[in-house]
């Protein structure tokens, strides 16, 4: 797929840009308050694993450190390019080695077109979906600025993040009646710890990946769609096994996220769970046996209904 073609038609939407506080809060990396011990050591990792759960309002953005290779998975709304700039800046980041856009939807690829103008990027991975918005037009117009073409993931590829190993999951399919279920879905392992990346990932996507057989044991759950409903099977989070889960949501959004359904299956496995409509910017820290927080769990509480 040639996603920098210049002849691709793109119709202006008038989208709706939701407003996110833009100080959000950069919390003390180095605070060490949750953590899990894993099974076994590595001696070959180099350095520590960081995952951080950028603070976009009802949107996403991660960007994943490990040592001195950078990785970023989607980049909130169209308003939050500048604000996620800015985070990786305060972060060291000078190029980007991966880029992942999950889904054509503007909760995700909304910022992604300023951050690879601004950003000397290594690889950019988008899954084979299309979308006829201005988001998604602004970002194959900053990709072929770049000189760049987009790789659409295959499932069960890896690659390497310093000493993190990440696997593409998903998407399964090529076609789809909901572009949530195009999302790239990705395992990143380092060391003895996992973490589980799902973009907006629904049920379908999920059973997709249970029926392929991959190894989803993670002790980190990114949690699909925001808390919807729609995600998280049963199936899918019982062969997670997650000792922790993450959501990434905004305080009375419109959706009323996350779900009740999905919160009541997290509090009735006693998961702890991380959210940033509660806790702003989460960040995950991996040594290769342990994983810790800079924050405290949120709630089990649910969005509005």
């Amino acid at each position: 797929m040639q996603i920098s073609n210049s002849s691709e038609k793109v119709a202006n939407s008038d989208e709706n840009t939701k407003t996110v506080n833009e100080n959000t809060k950069v919390t003390d990396e180095n605070t060490k308050i949750t953590q899990y011990e894993g099974k076994k050591t590595n001696s070959t990792l180099n350095g520590n694993l960081k995952v951080h759960f950028i603070n976009v309002g009802q949107a996403d953005s991660i960007l994943i450190q490990q040592g001195s290779k950078f990785m970023l998975i989607d980049a909130g709304n169209n308003g939050d390019g500048k604000l996620v700039k800015n985070y990786l800046l305060q972060q060291g980041v000078k190029k980007l080695d991966y880029v992942i856009g999950t889904h054509p939807h503007e909760d995700h690829m909304g910022g992604l077109d300023y951050i690879i103008n601004d950003f000397n990027i290594g690889k950019i991975f988008l899954p084979k979906a299309t979308s006829t918005t201005k988001t998604f037009g602004d970002v194959v117009a900053a990709i072929k600025n770049k000189g760049m073409k987009a790789t659409v993931p295959s499932p069960g590829e890896t690659f390497n993040l310093g000493s993190a190993k990440c696997t593409i999951l998903a998407p399964n399919s090529t076609k789809y009646k909901d572009l949530n279920n195009y999302s790239v879905v990705v395992k990143l392992e380092f060391g003895n710890n996992s973490f589980i990346l799902t973009g907006d990932a629904e049920d379908i996507s999920e059973s997709e990946i249970l029926q392929k057989g991959f190894n989803i044991k993670a002790d980190v759950l990114k949690v699909g769609h925001h808390g919807s409903r729609s995600s998280t099977s049963d199936e899918f989070l019982a062969k997670v096994n997650p000792k922790y889960a993450i959501i990434s949501t905004e305080k009375g959004n419109d959706y009323g996220h996350p779900h009740k359904e999905t919160m009541d299956k997290l509090k009735n496995k006693n998961i702890p769970v991380y959210r940033t409509d509660e806790l702003g910017t989460i960040i995950a820290t991996s040594n290769g046996k342990t994983i810790s927080f800079n924050t405290k769990p949120g709630s089990y509480s649910a969005g509005r209904p």
